[in-house]
């Protein structure tokens, strides 16, 4: 009665596991979030996980030795089958995740071999999260899951270590994400005789910070017993004070191991020739070190003592917890069924609802019903709104700078960040737009005229085609304009490309609208690529034009300087030209007349030619003074002419006074064509770029759209691809659906038993 008793106890635990292992499986498959108990290995390199795990299993199968070994997770679903005298084995497949192909323990390990010479050849990760999943039968193995991770690294520091560091961090991620599950029990190795050294538990306590599911386990026992001088160092590592491993650990004391070393096999290398010479040899091993430490104790150890001793020890605790975690976590498990029911039917549902729409009219109707919903997201982006968040969509000015270009000059500085308004903002649509016109407008008006050298002043003046004399207004207008075409005309390119930077991000953020009112379609990948390349090709096309005509006004600006277009700034000039002009003056009155002759009359030779030009009259006595004075002053007007002439016309040594000139025209044409090009960039930007997204793209990409319709429906729908992409997702939807109905059974089945037992 007694052995049908175990063997019916035996019987429920296998259909609990059984269906354990299916949720597990599906979980996997469909991506469902379903978390099934199991026992997840951590520890650092070396510290006897894999070898720690084979003991567990009562065989070896598992790639070991000295450095990294295990470069992919491994999970095994462990499974007491008395009838199995050998381990059977199944390698479930990378592509599929139901099907287990039987292996040999051998073909096993060669597996596990190749994926890590596989992974360690490959640069610079060299690790995968992607589990190996193998299926275990076996006479001699507890009813387990269990996961065997890579070991943590711990590198040198250094620059030469770079490497290895970066993969120390991305295994120490990995495993981070495995610890997340909660319904994982974490099996902490530590490798160490001072519990004050929490290697393995500075990593584990990040996630399990009580380490409340978290079993400690100190390996390699054999090895530390030699190094305890006195029993009260015995006793402290055996039961370590609360003070030195802080939180509510499962077991409430560390459990410590010894795993013989060798492995099974037939070559002369090999020390055990069967896993049954490997198993006695555990057994071996951990009455040794009960023995050895009963020595050192100079006692024999407590049964609570004893309990912690061992493999089968381990064991024997892990399999019970877990058997309790699968027993709670029955009526827990049935609600979430229902639930994934219930969700897998809506599904069916709406695939049932596009497979009835894929005609050519209904197909015609989606697809006009899209363009006027994704125009409407894309005018509601660019007025203004919040309804896309910012921290996903949005950004500041250092990111538009580094994604869409800055606006750099010919010294290749940038202008401060703090003076642009609302620069830590992260910006979108019209607001980002807004914001980048006004940079462009801080950054282009605050230019200054380039530096002008007397060589650029010499070589400008050149050589006339009807004489060799110099013209200064040429020579200003030829530097001016060469000046101001080279700093002006990058910007163009840089406003731009950014300026086109910003509207290409409104497609994703329009696409995330639909998607967040239910208004996306979804399957449909190439009428959707369709609506992204017309846009896309919209928006640079009209930025190019735009360009363009921005460039063409760029260039006749530059290319003939009319001086009504810079009489804004006529009065700065004026001044400039009065105060060279006195100081010119200061020099002439060395040579001022005699006394006697009033300074007045130095005012030039136009009104001395209208009084020669008169009609000789009788001379009267106040005539003959004036006539004498009149002819001092012609005198020295023809002087300072003389000396004009000789400065700016006949003399190509450039003096200070002519390169004073210069320098005051050129400024003067500079800023007026900044000034010029500031506003008409503004303003053809804001009307050949920005207007059209508004005014121009619906009519374009209706066209466009209707087009397609005509031409090739079922190319722009991909009909027949969808028909066979929905059938398929409508089948494995149905399959989805039984194996839920059947799993629901199955736990409402166990559910109820374990109600009748209590």
């Amino acid at each position: 009665m007694e052995g049908e008793d175990a063997r019916d106890k035996m019987e429920k635990q296998w259909r609990l596991y059984e269906a354990y292992n299916e949720l597990h499986t599906l979980a996997q498959q469909f991506d469902t979030p379903f978390e099934s108990p199991a026992v997840l290995v951590v520890g650092h390199q070396t510290d006897g996980k894999s070898a720690l795990v084979e003991a567990l299993m009562g065989f070896q199968f598992n790639h070991v030795g000295g450095g990294t070994k295990t470069r992919r997770p491994i999970t095994l679903h462990m499974k007491y089958n008395p009838d199995c005298e050998l381990p059977l084995c199944f390698l479930v497949s990378d592509s599929d995740r139901v099907i287990g192909q039987e292996k040999s323990l051998r073909e096993i390990q060669a597996y596990i071999e190749a994926e890590n010479l596989r992974l360690e050849n490959e640069q610079p990760c060299q690790f995968s999260a992607k589990e190996i999943i193998i299926r275990v039968e076996y006479k001699y193995c507890p009813n387990l899951t269990i996961i065997d991770t890579p070991g943590l690294i711990a590198p040198a520091p250094g620059r030469k270590n770079r490497v290895l560091q970066g993969q120390a961090r991305g295994v120490e991620s990995l495993v981070r994400v495995k610890m997340q599950h909660k319904e994982f029990i974490i099996l902490c190795l530590e490798d160490c005789s001072d519990w004050s050294n929490a290697t393995t538990r500075r990593v584990v306590m990040q996630i399990d910070p009580e380490l409340s599911r978290t079993v400690i386990v100190s390996t390699k026992l054999d090895t530390k017993i030699p190094q305890f001088s006195s029993a009260s160092d015995v006793e402290v590592f055996l039961s370590p004070p609360s003070c030195t491993l802080d939180g509510f650990l499962l077991g409430d004391s560390p459990f410590f191991t010894s795993v013989p070393s060798g492995r099974v096999g037939s070559g002369h290398d090999s020390v055990f020739r069967s896993n049954d010479e490997f198993k006695q040899a555990i057994s071996m091993r951990e009455m040794e070190d009960v023995s050895s430490l009963e020595g050192k104790l100079g006692r024999p150890l407590s049964k609570q003592e004893r309990s912690r001793i061992g493999i089968s020890s381990l064991r024997q605790f892990l399999e019970e917890l877990l058997q309790r975690r699968y027993m709670d976590n029955v009526p827990l498990i049935i609600p979430l069924l229902e639930r994934e029911y219930r969700n897998a039917t809506k599904k069916l549902y709406e695939i049932n609802q596009e497979l009835s729409t894929l005609d050519e009219s209904k197909l015609k109707e989606k697809g006009r019903n899209f363009q006027d919903m994704f125009l409407t997201k894309l005018s509601l982006l660019l007025k203004g709104s919040v309804v896309a968040p910012p921290d996903k969509f949005g950004e500041t000015l250092q990111d538009e700078r580094t994604n869409g270009g800055a606006f750099i000059g010919s010294d290749g500085l940038q202008f401060p960040q703090k003076l642009i308004p609302n620069a830590v903002m992260r910006l979108y649509g019209g607001a980002q737009y807004h914001r980048a016109m006004a940079e462009f407008r801080l950054v282009v008006g605050g230019i200054k005229c380039p530096q002008i050298t007397r060589e650029e002043i010499v070589n400008a003046c050149g050589v006339e085609d009807i004489h060799d004399g110099t013209n200064y207004s040429r020579t200003a207008c030829v530097i001016a304009v060469a000046k101001a075409r080279d700093t002006f005309e990058p910007f163009l390119h840089q406003l731009g490309l950014r300026l086109l930077h910003i509207l290409k991000r409104l497609l994703p953020i329009c696409i995330y609208l639909l998607q967040k009112d239910g208004e996306y379609l979804s399957g449909h990948e190439v009428f959707l690529r369709r609506v992204t390349e017309a846009f896309n090709s919209f928006a640079e096309s009209t930025e190019r034009a735009c360009r363009e005509k921005c460039t063409e006004d760029l260039l006749s600006t530059t290319r003939y300087v009319s001086w009504s277009l810079h009489n804004k700034n006529r009065a700065g000039l004026r001044h400039f030209l009065d105060s060279f002009g006195g100081a010119e003056q200061s020099i002439m009155n060395s040579n001022s007349p005699p006394a006697g002759i009033p300074q007045e009359t130095i005012l030039g030779s136009t009104i001395n030619d209208k009084q020669e030009n008169k009609p000789k009259a009788e001379a009267k006595p106040g005539q003959v003074a004036s006539g004498m004075e009149s002819a001092g002053s012609v005198q020295i007007t023809e002087t300072r002419l003389a000396d004009l002439l000789d400065n700016t016309l006949w003399n190509r040594r450039l003096a200070p006074s002519s390169e004073r000139i210069v320098y005051a025209l050129v400024q003067h044409i500079f800023h007026g064509i900044k000034e010029y090009f500031l506003a008409s960039a503004e303003l053809k930007f804001n009307c050949f770029l920005l207007m059209p997204i508004v005014d121009k793209l619906p009519a374009l990409l209706r066209e466009d759209l209707e087009s397609a319709f005509e031409d090739d429906l079922d190319g722009i729908f991909d009909i027949s691809h969808m028909r066979s992409s929905w059938g398929q997702q409508k089948r494995d939807t149905e399959i989805e659906l039984k194996r839920i109905q059947r799993l629901k059974e199955k736990f409402r089945q166990i559910h109820e038993q374990l109600c009748c037992e209590v």
